[in-house]
């Protein structure tokens, strides 16, 4: 089995990527309910702040800050990916690797993570959370995107509501170029 390296920062605060199984699926946007549930019920039992949230058809982006003392970030995705799988119909094709270990077909298994290590790193990850939906051809402004937390942020007075209309932004944040 893979050892895979994590940054275990007790209170930190991370960039997650997750994506569905088959990136031809729209369910993360189809299912917005499902996923918005999900994400409240862990919150309710594993509290985390949401700093910023993108939610795209296959794939989502998150900044999270965990509370003090508390660096179990994996727990988080798996209890959000497991509630919203049981939200769904059991319909999907199966491997035979995942119906033998019994287990759905929504989601690939890992997430990538990357520990925020300063304020211009903090900025980087929330305007390209904000951008992606641009960058991926779904709306040209980032005000038109209905599944972000950037709304909030605007009402909140973080960012006019006419942000990355014509901005490109750049960099390596957790997608295969």
């Amino acid at each position: 089995m893979s050892n895979y390296r994590r940054a275990f920062v007790p209170g930190g605060c991370w960039f997650f990527t997750v994506n569905l199984l088959d990136r031809r699926k729209s369910l993360l946007t189809d299912e917005i309910e499902s996923l918005r549930d999900a994400v409240a019920a862990t919150r309710r039992s594993y509290p985390f702040e949401i700093d910023a949230f993108v939610v795209l058809p296959d794939h989502l982006h998150a900044i999270w800050k965990l509370p003090p003392g508390d660096a179990n970030f994996s727990v988080r995705w798996r209890l959000i990916k497991a509630r919203f799988a049981k939200a769904l119909p059991a319909n999907e094709r199966l491997s035979a690797v995942r119906a033998a270990r019994n287990e759905r077909g929504i989601w690939q298994r890992r997430f990538w993570e990357h520990l925020i290590r300063d304020e211009a790193d903090y900025a980087r990850h929330v305007e390209y959370c904000y951008y992606n939906p641009v960058k991926h051809g779904h709306v040209s402004k980032v005000c038109d995107w209905p599944y972000s937390s950037f709304h909030r942020d605007v009402r909140a007075g973080l960012f006019p509501e006419d942000w990355g209309g014509d901005k490109k932004v750049v960099g390596e944040f957790g997608e295969r170029v």
